[in-house]
């Protein structure tokens, strides 16, 4: 079996609290450790009522100091938003802190609306054509301290924090591959490019000093519960909330709903099913078909699943059925 591993945005339900939020998350951290699963990574968006993982290295010291064993990482830190050695200086604090089980997944886009994006760094309206040198900055301030360093990232030198880059189209894939780096794609959302991004990652990785082959993780919303259709109707908060981000209006997370008609016209669902026609929605035995399915048609080598669902006892439910059918079950052997 391939590792499996979660992706949390620590979603705000309607109605909630970001506190309880985040307490969600740590509980869920806890329950993912036990169940076996690889990696629990949290996520940087700003200015969404329905996201409280904002301060994101906050987060995961939070969630990292309710765990003992689970890696705990950023999928990820929205690289143009901030100064390279600020991202230092807070992974090696989390690395010094929790030493070995610390991920730093970067991403390009900012993860937010343009406005919010020019608060964050005011410095700056586009970072995007710095994203390479940003990446490389990082790897010097993670890595030993030369003579005549004159900026250092203390805590963060010599640490070696381990480094992924994110993305959802090609770009990303080709940077990853040239650099050497673990590469995450984010088929959950943007499944696109997936086939080819995989492919190019892979023929045009080159090994650096710490990573030596390819290896790829990919991205999908993984619901689950005792049936299908209980599954399915789970599974419409996300596809609600999703509609609501593309119609400009932006929301805490609403409850389920036993169908999207007369909650979206036909071609918001289209959309919407569009945009996660990667997901795998099901009871345990569909959702370990889907997982074959994907597995082997990607070849990927880690699997990350996500899933925003209303009520904090049917998330938990949801990753223990995934891990029961993914982690316990029996080998899956890629592509």
């Amino acid at each position: 079996m391939v590792p499996i591993s979660i992706l949390d945005l620590s979603p705000i339900i309607q109605g909630g609290t970001a506190g309880q939020a985040l307490r969600n998350s740590r509980d869920l951290a806890q329950h993912a450790e036990k169940w076996g699963y690889r990696r629990y990574w949290l996520a940087e968006h700003h200015n969404m009522p329905g996201i409280a993982s904002a301060a994101t290295a906050v987060a995961i010291g939070y969630v990292a100091a309710g765990t003992e064993r689970i890696r705990i990482g950023a999928g990820g830190i929205m690289l143009p938003n901030h100064a390279p050695l600020v991202i230092a200086e807070q992974f090696g604090t989390l690395e010094s802190l929790f030493p070995g089980r610390i991920d730093l997944g970067l991403g390009r886009a900012p993860g937010t609306d343009p406005l919010t994006a020019q608060a964050l760094r005011r410095d700056r309206t586009d970072a995007s054509d710095t994203y390479l040198q940003d990446v490389v900055e990082l790897q010097r301030y993670f890595g030993p301290a030369v003579p005549h360093q004159a900026v250092r990232a203390v805590p963060g030198v010599g640490l070696g924090v381990p480094l992924w880059l994110l993305g959802s189209s090609l770009y990303s894939a080709r940077l990853a591959a040239a650099m050497g780096l673990p590469f995450a794609f984010a088929s959950h959302f943007a499944p696109d490019h997936l086939a080819e991004a995989l492919k190019s990652y892979r023929e045009e990785f080159r090994p650096s000093a710490t990573v030596k082959r390819p290896y790829c993780m990919a991205v999908v919303a993984a619901y689950a519960a005792e049936t299908d259709a209980a599954a399915a109707e789970l599974f419409t908060s996300l596809q609600l909330s999703f509609i609501g981000l593309r119609r400009g209006a932006p929301a805490q997370l609403p409850p389920p709903v036993s169908s999207l008609a007369g909650h979206a016209t036909p071609l918001e669902i289209a959309g919407v099913e569009h945009a996660f026609s990667e997901a795998i929605v099901g009871s345990a035995a569909t959702v370990r078909r889907g997982a074959e399915v994907f597995l082997r048609r990607t070849g990927v080598d880690e699997l990350m699943v996500t899933a925003a669902i209303f009520d904090h006892g049917a998330r938990l439910r949801s990753f223990e059925i995934v891990a029961q059918a993914l982690i316990g079950g029996q080998r899956i052997e890629p592509r």
